[in-house]
């Protein structure tokens, strides 16, 4: 019996150590649709480099890379996908925009791990990596708690991603004090900003009080009109803060406004969506300070200046995205014995890469992100 046992023990072994050498032999090839040629090559091969970056950082020949051009056009992004599909690869990184993901559903096997940070409306086998509305808002949402804002108005531009903002903010359970909708047309923002913050009254108000003081008698009647005559408007804001979901000149031109209406970024606070660290920004003193969610700025300048090393010329922001979404990869494939079946991507799950901590949950990524304040031409970490 003795004997018997030793001879299954051996057997067990023999199996347990083929089947770890069939693990440790596997090798995983992911595809990589970018736009290699055309007008955005230059960020396809931006990808590309820190792909390959994250790659030599990983330093595992069990997976690989098979990079394929899409040409940043939808069918090509098909085209080239269904060809890594029938080598049998079934996780590709891309493609870079929204508007390819469109056809990307009749691969249905293949899991597509995109840059966009739009997810409404995408195929059930498209994983937006991008940093999302949701990842910001809830970001926002824990500094309006820190700070103790309880009156905040959110101020969303009529665009194509209005509804996604909108979503956004139902998903984080974000609790607002009116959410306003403004045009993008600049002869009729400025009005709607008066209106929302009751100019014309706080206006009037403050017209009625010199003039009822000059018909009174009161004590230092001349100081106190002086005092008044310092002043743009009179009157309370039923709002402490303020958050603007728009970028670039559109930006500075609501915040402008709301500074026109005399509700500064002194008296309330203003808060943006992810800037990416626009350096144009600093310059705007009057509109300081703004405050915004961010990927980690100390990691994102070390991986520039890592990439710059390498290639002699700097990153787009979307590779810095790439360079974590090839670790995000990795990761998974690590915590799931390396095979690439439907567990990968549906378990919950974190991963911290550079941008920062990635939790991934039923095929849906949102990222833990920075809080930064720009004051005194400088980007300050508040979070």
């Amino acid at each position: 019996m003795k004997k018997y046992y030793i001879i299954i023990l051996k057997i067990s072994l023999i199996i347990l150590s083929f089947s770890l050498k069939a693990v440790s032999d596997e090798k995983i090839k992911v595809g990589l649709i970018i736009p290699l040629s055309g007008e955005y090559s230059y960020i396809g091969k931006s990808i590309l480099k820190s792909t390959r970056m994250a790659l030599s950082k990983i330093d595992d020949t069990r997976i690989t890379v098979i990079p394929r051009d899409t040409k940043a056009n939808p069918i090509d992004a098909l085209r080239v996908s269904r060809e890594l599909h029938n080598n049998g690869i079934k996780i590709i990184i891309g493609p870079v925009f929204n508007e390819s993901n469109k056809y990307l559903d009749e691969l249905n096997e293949v899991t597509f791990l995109s840059f966009t940070n739009k997810i409404r409306n995408n195929p059930k086998n498209i994983i937006s990596g991008g940093i999302n509305a949701v990842s910001q808002i809830n970001t926002i949402k824990k500094y309006l708690s820190k700070s103790d804002l309880k009156n905040t108005i959110f101020l969303i531009p009529e665009t194509e991603y209005k509804r996604e903002i909108e979503e956004a903010i139902d998903k984080s359970n974000l609790i607002l004090k009116e959410k306003f909708i403004y045009s993008k047309d600049p002869t009729l923002l400025t009005k709607q900003i008066e209106d929302l913050t009751r100019y014309q009254q706080r206006k009037r108000n403050l017209e009625n009080e010199i003039k009822k003081i000059e018909n009174s008698n009161a004590f230092n009647k001349k100081k106190k009109i002086d005092e008044l005559n310092k002043k743009d408007t009179l009157g309370f804001i039923n709002f402490d803060s303020v958050i603007i979901a728009d970028f670039d000149e559109s930006l500075k031109s609501v915040a402008t406004s709301l500074l026109y209406t005399d509700v500064s970024s002194e008296r309330i606070k203003y808060i943006t969506l992810n800037q990416w660290f626009d350096e144009s920004l600093l310059k705007e003193n009057s509109l300081h300070p703004i405050y915004f969610p961010s990927i980690n700025k100390d990691n994102f300048e070390i991986f520039q200046k890592e990439y710059i090393q390498n290639f002699k010329n700097s990153p787009n922001q979307i590779s810095f995205l790439s360079y974590d979404l090839m670790g995000l990869i990795y990761y998974l494939l690590i915590n799931n014995d390396f095979k690439t079946n439907e567990n990968l991507f549906i378990k919950k799950n974190k991963f911290k890469g550079k941008i920062g901590i990635f939790e991934i949950d039923k095929k849906t990524i949102t990222h833990q992100l920075n809080f930064y304040e720009i004051k005194d031409k400088n980007f300050k970490e508040i979070f």
